[in-house]
């Protein structure tokens, strides 16, 4: 079975080939990095503009490379929420449009679950475990009992840790995206300031909640005081970030007794998060998953294998009705998409 993946969720405009008994078969992503770099963030507008250029070459692209004509396609998956809607239309008017065309299944994809089954694409792992997902507009815990039995347990309040480093980034004036920039420049530096760790102790409400505000207004003072070097900032900022991040995903584990953590999103690329999850986690022996590097950040591969998962174990297609969401909740997009399949049948009765 090949699935085709389409991703245009942010500012990446991805396609890919999937097929259930080869692998990947092609995984093209054409990155606005470049384009976005003076707003020091993603520019919504630019992004839809951008999307709506690269979507046909990229899917020409990827099918080259994986030798293959639209004919031989099985199934469309497509990233349906969350991100921003001016660039998820685009990706969802072309699956849609092909589906049609060709006459095939049209999957739906929540971009933060694909993040998560990235991970499966490398490793098997066992349910129930735990998915800690971090990344430019995300920071959450879930439980993952099975496919599309998702626990939630907590997200950010206020910003997610990569729009942090982002933001960090410009203070210091490293330049967009922050994250690998404040990664790197981490090696060098110093934890000399005692940056603050928002709700690491909190037992409560926000027991596996986050916040970053209070951490990035930290950084700020420090950084107007120009006291300590630019370096020693970064390192400081990001071993407060990464210790909130594995001290609440340890907890949990160790508090639901779950064995396997799964890391997914593009901060999932960040060395010393690996790091110290990796030991903070054998010394309870828990086992900690993070996806290969080119599966971190944004890409269709991700789509096109959770696609194949919605369709091969739940049967799940949609109509060309479906619309997608900006915002909601993985959990809750499993119940969008319940709700969809019942209006349906709602409709058909009533006919």
């Amino acid at each position: 079975m090949k699935v085709l993946g389409i991703e245009t969720s942010c500012d990446d405009t991805a396609v890919a080939i999937y097929d259930n008994e080869k692998g990947i078969l092609s995984n093209v992503v054409s990155s606005q990095v470049k384009l976005h770099e003076e707003w020091g963030g993603v520019y919504p507008d630019l992004a839809a503009r951008e999307h709506t250029k690269n979507i046909i070459p990229v899917l020409d692209k990827a099918l080259k490379d994986a030798n293959l004509s639209l004919k031989d396609i099985d199934i469309i998956a497509f990233t349906a929420a969350p991100g921003l809607i001016v660039s998820l239309v685009i990706g969802i008017s072309a699956a849609k449009s092909l589906a049609w065309t060709l006459n095939k299944p049209l999957v739906p994809v929540h971009h933060i679950e694909a993040h998560i089954f990235a991970v499966f694409l490398k490793h098997e792992i066992n349910y129930p475990f735990l998915a800690l997902v971090v990344s430019g507009g995300h920071t959450e815990l879930y439980i993952i009992k099975a496919f599309e039995d998702y626990q939630y347990l907590g997200g950010t309040l206020d910003d997610a840790v990569g729009e942090a480093y982002d933001k960090v980034a410009r203070m210091l004036n490293l330049g967009y995206p922050g994250g690998p920039i404040i990664d790197k420049l981490s090696k060098s530096g110093k934890p000399q300031i005692s940056f603050p760790r928002p709700l690491i102790k909190d037992k409560d409400k926000h027991k596996y909640n986050f916040s970053f505000s209070g951490l990035k207004s930290a950084v700020l003072r420090e950084t107007e005081k120009n006291f300590y070097k630019i370096e020693d900032i970064a390192t400081s900022f990001q071993e407060a970030a990464v210790d909130v991040l594995t001290t609440k995903t340890i907890k949990a584990a160790i508090e639901f007794n779950i064995q396997n953590i799964v890391v997914a999103g593009g901060v999932s690329a960040n060395s010393r998060l690996r790091e110290k999850l990796l030991e903070e986690a054998k010394k309870h022996n828990l086992n900690v998953y993070f996806p290969p590097l080119y599966l971190c950040t944004d890409n269709a591969a991700m789509v096109a294998f959770t696609g194949y998962k919605r369709f091969s174990e739940k049967g799940t297609t949609v109509g060309f009705d479906f619309e997608g969401k900006a915002r909601i909740r993985m959990d809750k997009f499993v119940e969008y998409i319940k709700e969809y399949y019942n209006s349906k049948k709602s409709i058909a009765n009533c006919l």
